[in-house]
């Protein structure tokens, strides 16, 4: 279950940052209005893939430093 956790997030984390740049294209053609919508989709993803990644790292075994 964990494997598909992470593959998850990961995935999240790839859909924000393909937001982030279609919110990029779009602002720089001129839609802002589609910029807008575009970025708080992505600000949406990332804050999701944050939240999931800190609770996939706080089950995680902590290593240890040599």
């Amino acid at each position: 279950m964990a494997e598909s956790n992470e593959a998850y997030v990961a995935d999240l984390h790839t859909k924000a940052a393909y937001a982030h740049t279609a919110a990029a294209y779009s602002h720089s053609t001129g839609d802002h209005a589609s910029a807008q919508e575009l970025a708080r989709e992505a600000l949406g993803d990332s804050l999701e893939a944050t939240r999931l990644t800190e609770a996939i790292a706080k089950k995680a075994p902590q290593s240890v430093a040599a």
